[in-house]
């Protein structure tokens, strides 16, 4: 806490005043914001979690599946099989405003509403490459899900951070220099009126003795 390098002038004792109650007020706009950012940090965070998780159990399931599959398939005949997808997506990126923070939202568009995914006849293929195909095709919208929350998760801490640094700056720096110097400015003002009413009165025993010759 320290003392702002101002006149002690009732002017700039009005100008403080006003710059503190906007500082106040500044700060629990920014408290409340900060606030309920945490919040909905707290439950992307979460579903964060719980998207990797099965993301990762998924991806798991289907190596194996795939691993299984390359084992007991020629590699001719499962590249084949793979080489020209039955289905495509397009996935458009907008943004979206959280608090005053731009995340990305995606959306997906799928070539046709046809939820065969299966660009291939079963008669040459293992069941097991059906698995990693069911597999990566039921995962695939957690997984863009996945990307939007974690990248939202990402501006929101940074968003969090400088409020924070915001908030801190206005609690603990700008609100005390305003006050500790408001106070010294009302002090010195005191001051000079209680030296200009003894200076007054002063005067006054002055006139008042020429005047009366006492």
């Amino acid at each position: 806490m320290s003392r702002l390098n101002v006149n002690p002038t009732r002017m700039e004792l009005n100008k403080l005043k006003k710059k503190l109650q906007s500082a106040r007020r500044g700060h629990k706009l920014l408290k409340d914001k900060r606030d309920e950012l945490m919040r909905q940090f707290m439950i992307l965070i979460r579903e964060n979690n719980q998207l990797r998780k099965d993301v990762e159990q998924a991806i798991t399931e289907a190596d194996r599946y795939m691993s299984v599959a390359g084992s007991v398939m020629q590699r001719e005949i499962l590249e084949t099989a793979l080489l020209l997808p039955k289905q495509e997506v397009e996935i458009e990126v907008l943004t979206k405003n959280v608090m005053s923070v731009n995340v990305p939202e995606f959306r997906t568009f799928y070539k046709s509403d046809d939820k065969n995914f299966f660009s291939y006849g079963t008669a040459f293929t293992s069941t097991d490459l059906d698995g990693a195909v069911c597999a990566l095709s039921e995962v695939f919208p957690k997984m863009i899900r996945l990307a939007e929350v974690e990248k939202t998760c990402q501006l929101m801490a940074d968003e969090i951070e400088k409020t924070r640094r915001r908030v801190n700056a206005l609690e603990y720096i700008m609100i005390p220099d305003y006050e500790e110097t408001i106070r010294y400015i009302t002090m010195k003002l005191s001051e000079n009126e209680r030296n200009t009413i003894t200076s007054l009165m002063k005067v006054k025993d002055m006139v008042l003795k020429q005047k009366y010759n006492y």
